[in-house]
C-alpha cells in the first residue's frame, strides 16, 4: 500500500458535490476510528474570503468531525484559480504539502481541461488523482480520458470515484456470498432462474437538470453504480481482497458481460410526469427548471444484460434505476429455479423462492419452503430476514478513507470503465435511432402500467 496523503485538494470547492457530498463525507472520517490528520485545501474560481471558506466548510461539517474536523477546519485555506490556467494550477500545487491528492469535483469537461493543464506542469512526486464519474461520455472518450491519465501518473495513482463503491452493503456483497458455504454453491446458472438489480429513488431532479438531462438514468446509475453492484454480486472468487485481484475478478466478469439483445432492444425507457409521492407535488421532468424538453431524457431506464461464462450462461439480468419512483428499492434479487421434481403428494406454493439483498436499507431476505401448519403436505413459504449493521463512515466517508490511506481498491480501475462504457453502448444507440419508444409513468408510481 501506498503512502497516505497529506494534502487534500478539492478542485471546484464552490461547487454542491463538495458541500453536499464531500465536506460531510470528510466529516464522517476524520470523526471515525480510521480519522487522521490531513490539510484541506478549497480551489474554485470565485473570489472567497477566508472567513467565508472557514464558515463553508464548518456549515458542511456540522456537528460531525470532533475535535480532529476543528484542527482541519482551522488549518484549511482557500485558493482562487482557474484550474484551466497553468500559472494558477502551478499555484495550487505549491500551496501543497507533503503528498497531494487533486480531486476534481469539476465538471467532466472541465476535468479534462484540467488534466491536460497539468498535462504541461511538472506533478509533485506520487500525487494522487480523484476523478469523478461520468469517466467520459462513450467509450471513445473513456479510452481518450484514460490515455490521457497514462500520461500523468501511474494507473495506481488514479482514483476514480464511484461513490457506491463506498457503500458497506455493496462490499457486503463480498463477505455474503464468499465467507459463506451455503451462498455460493447455490449462485449459478443451475439454481437461479434470473436477477434483477433495482437502484430507484423518490427524488426528483432536485436542481440537478445541467447534468442530468445530458445524461439520463441509463448513463448516470446503470452504466456506472449497477454493472458495478452486478460485478459484485456474480464475479469468481478473487484470492484476496487487495485492489489489484478485487478488481481483476470485476473486470474479468465485466468482459464476459452484453447485452441480451445485440441490437440494445431488450431495454427500456420512461420519463415521469406530474404526481405525488408522501406530501410532495412533483412537477412533470419536461417542467422541471433547466430541461430541454427536446432531449429526450429518460428518468426511468431498465435493460437487460448476460453473462457469458461457465457460472451464468443463459441468466437474465435485469438493471433498472429511475427517479421519482413509490415504493423505491435498491436490492439485488436472485430468483431460484423451481426444484427438479417435487415428490408426488406436496402441493407447492406458488411463487419461486428468492434471495434478495438490500442496498439501502441494509437487509437480507431468504425465502425457504416449509411443511404447512394445518397441513404438513400443503407446503408454505417463509422468510428469513436479516439487517445489516450500518457502517461507520457514510459512502463518501469510506471513498475518501481510501484515497486518504493510499489504497485503490475502492477506485473504479481503467480498463473496467472502458467495460462499463462498452456493455450500454448498443442500448444508447438503439435508443438515439428511437428504437425503444420513450414511455412515462407518473411521480410517485412503479413506473409505467405497460411495465408491470
Amino acid at each position: 500500500m501506498a503512502a497516505p496523503i497529506d494534502t487534500l485538494v478539492i478542485l471546484g470547492a464552490g461547487g454542491d458535490l463538495t458541500s453536499r457530498l464531500l465536506l460531510p463525507g470528510l466529516a464522517s472520517l476524520l470523526g471515525s476510528s480510521r480519522g487522521s490528520d490531513i490539510r484541506l485545501i478549497g480551489v474554485d474560481r470565485d473570489a472567497v474570503t477566508p472567513a467565508a471558506w472557514t464558515r463553508r466548510v464548518a456549515k458542511a461539517f456540522g456537528r460531525a468531525g470532533g475535535a480532529r474536523a476543528a484542527e482541519v477546519l482551522a488549518d484549511s485555506t482557500y485558493v482562487r484559480a482557474d484550474v484551466t490556467d497553468p500559472e494558477a494550477l502551478r499555484r495550487v500545487l505549491d500551496a501543497a504539502t507533503g503528498r497531494v491528492a487533486l480531486y476534481f469535483a469539476l465538471p467532466p469537461a472541465v476535468t479534462v481541461l484540467a488534466c491536460k493543464t497539468l498535462a504541461t506542469l511538472d506533478l509533485p512526486a506520487g500525487i494522487v488523482l480523484a476523478i469523478e464519474k461520468p469517466f467520459g461520455t462513450d467509450l471513445a472518450s473513456a479510452q481518450s480520458l484514460n490515455r490521457l491519465l497514462q500520461r500523468l501518473v501511474p494507473e495506481e495513482q488514479v482514483f476514480r470515484v464511484d461513490h457506491f463503491l463506498g457503500k458497506s452493503t455493496v462490499i457486503n456483497l463480498i463477505g455474503l456470498r464468499f465467507a459463506n458455504r451455503i451462498f455460493e454453491p447455490l449462485l449459478s446458472a443451475q439454481n437461479v432462474s434470473h436477477v434483477e438489480i433495482r437502484i430507484e429513488e423518490d427524488l426528483g431532479l432536485e436542481g440537478r437538470a445541467g447534468y442530468y438531462d445530458r445524461a439520463g438514468a441509463l448513463m448516470d446509475m446503470i452504466q456506472s453504480h449497477l454493472l458495478l453492484v452486478l460485478a459484485l454480486a456474480t464475479m469468481e472468487p478473487p484470492a484476496t481482497v487487495g485492489s489489484e485481484d478485487l478488481r481483476g475478478a470485476m473486470a474479468q466478469l465485466l468482459r464476459a458481460t452484453r447485452v441480451w439483445r445485440k441490437d440494445g432492444t431488450e431495454s427500456r425507457r420512461a420519463r415521469y410526469t406530474a404526481g405525488t409521492i408522501g406530501r410532495r407535488k412533483l412537477p412533470a421532468y419536461t417542467s422541471e427548471e433547466g430541461v430541454d424538453k427536446a432531449r429526450g431524457t429518460e428518468t426511468l431506464a431498465e435493460m437487460t444484460v448476460t453473462i457469458d461464462n461457465w457460472r451464468w450462461a443463459g441468466v437474465p439480468f435485469v438493471l433498472r434505476s429511475g427517479k421519482a419512483i413509490g415504493d423505491p428499492r435498491q436490492e439485488v434479487v436472485f430468483t431460484f429455479r423451481d426444484v427438479p421434481h417435487l415428490p408426488t403428494g406436496f402441493s407447492g406454493p406458488s411463487r419461486q423462492a428468492q434471495l434478495r439483498i438490500g442496498i439501502k436499507p441494509a437487509t437480507m431476505s431468504l425465502d425457504l419452503v416449509t411443511n404447512g401448519f394445518a397441513d404438513p403436505f400443503d407446503l408454505e413459504c417463509d422468510t428469513l430476514d436479516a439487517e445489516f449493521p450500518a457502517s461507520e463512515l457514510s459512502a463518501y466517508g469510506e471513498v475518501l478513507a481510501e484515497l486518504l490511506e493510499g489504497d485503490p481498491t475502492l477506485s473504479v480501475r481503467g480498463d473496467i470503465a472502458e467495460e462499463c462504457w462498452r456493455i450500454v453502448a448498443p442500448v444508447l444507440a438503439a435508443w438515439r435511432k428511437d428504437r425503444v419508444p420513450l414511455d412515462t409513468y407518473a411521480a410517485g408510481t412503479r413506473g409505467p402500467k405497460s411495465w408491470r
